[in-house]
């Protein structure tokens, strides 16, 4: 009878084993993923203000206008103001590093994750010449991963939606999201003796709540991936006398 290999494959297997750390056996965070983009083909440079997030006009001029729809990663609103490097992955046109885009709106054409703004589809290239054959290809094979988002000299902020109404209805979106980590709950507590209550995502970036307490108000924010969450809790309150379409600086930056 013919002697079994097993004996030989099992030092083989050990070593593999030895070789591949749990972080290599984990879901890789920082590794690329294949795909597709293209962009708002009837917008100008920046992206929408009219945008599935509800930034309004910030949605388009954050990030310098480099922004893009989502379609799987809109995550029914978690995704956005999430950060990702985006590159397109034909050598005659594209960059080494392509652009940085944050998700403000929900969208997918022609099996895209991203619908970029055509500031954003352009910043891949690695020349302007280059930038107008990408334009005129207007679908193109993509690699993102996602990224920290970081805005110099911005804290985190507050913006009250311009529907709302002291003391009988408060929405509000937040603006300049930083780090890598999601906001996955949002908290609202009066000042006095610190009673919470979890807000509704009414859609996308925007968070909702009847008949809001009165007196300065804490907004406090659940950053949250798949290894841990970390309550953020704001230097800065919302005044008592806070207004619709006011923006409220929180007093913190995020690097988590």
């Amino acid at each position: 009878m013919a002697s079994s290999p097993l004996p030989l494959l099992l030092p083989l297997a050990i070593i593999l084993m030895t070789l591949l750390t749990p972080g290599d056996m984990a879901t890789c965070s920082d590794c690329f993923t294949q795909s597709r983009a293209a962009y708002y083909p009837n917008s100008d440079e920046q992206g929408t203000e009219t945008g599935a997030c509800g930034f309004g006009n910030f949605g388009a001029t954050i990030n310098g206008g480099d922004v893009s729809a989502a379609s799987d990663l809109y995550r029914d609103g978690v995704g956005c103001g999430a950060c990702y490097q985006v590159r397109c992955t034909n050598s005659n046109y594209c960059s080494d590093n392509g652009v940085t885009v944050v998700i403000t709106d929900q969208g997918a054409s022609d099996r895209t994750d991203f619908i970029l703004s055509r500031r954003a589809f352009s910043h891949m290239a690695q020349t302007t010449d280059a930038a107008a054959s990408l334009l005129a290809l207007g679908v193109v094979d993509i690699e993102y991963r996602r990224v920290s988002c970081s805005y110099s000299n911005k804290n985190i902020t507050f913006k009250i939606d311009e529907n709302s109404n002291n003391p009988n209805y408060l929405a509000f979106v937040i603006w300049y999201q930083q780090g890598k980590k999601d906001f996955t709950a949002v908290q609202l507590c009066e000042t006095q003796n610190f009673e919470c209550k979890l807000l509704d995502r009414s859609y996308g970036a925007v968070w909702t709540t009847t008949s809001p307490p009165s007196g300065p108000l804490q907004i406090r924010m659940l950053f949250s991936d798949d290894e841990d969450e970390t309550w953020i809790v704001p230097v800065n309150n919302i005044p008592g006398d806070w207004k619709p379409g006011y923006t409220y600086d929180s007093g913190v930056q995020v690097n988590l």
